[in-house]
């Protein structure tokens, strides 16, 4: 009967233990999103996009850059040339970053949301979540990115 009572105590410890770890390996975001649950290959291509994006960007390769962009971005925005004035003129945090962090990938309703902790050229912190689109050859593109000033810390 002890011997019982201490295998059912340590079984108990043990679960105990486990729980908060499992708990915390994929935590929900605010408003429902959640970490993404996309296989670890896509993962790391949405990552290379967006690296890619940011590196024309870099050079001022603004065909290289528009050409990361999802078929609807590039609709609105018509040639590099326009594109790039808009990114230059609303987005310099991703246009000239002195750093950039990737933070997680959470699924949304409007697709994967990865999120990048950007600091801009002014020196200020800025949250960007750029929302992807895969496409249907299997490609990843970005669909569009929004920036919050500061670290945004609910996401």
């Amino acid at each position: 009967m002890i011997r019982r009572f201490f295998s059912l105590l340590i079984l108990i410890a043990a679960a105990a233990w486990a729980l908060p770890a499992a708990a915390q390996s994929a935590p929900p975001s605010p408003g429902g999103d959640a970490v993404s649950s996309l296989p670890a290959p896509d993962q790391t291509a949405i990552r290379h996009v967006i690296e890619a994006q940011l590196a024309a960007f870099q050079r001022d390769d603004g065909a290289e850059a528009f050409g990361y962009a999802a078929p609807a971005i590039r609709q609105k925005f018509g040639d590099a040339a326009t594109f790039m004035a808009m990114v230059k003129g609303g987005y310099p945090a991703v246009y000239r970053p002195r750093a950039v962090t990737f933070d997680r990938l959470v699924d949304t309703e409007f697709g994967p949301d990865q999120i990048l902790r950007v600091i801009g050229p002014d020196g200020a912190a800025y949250t960007a979540h750029y929302i992807m689109q895969k496409q249907p050859d299997g490609t990843w593109m970005i669909n569009g990115c929004y920036l919050t000033r500061g670290e945004d810390r609910s996401v």
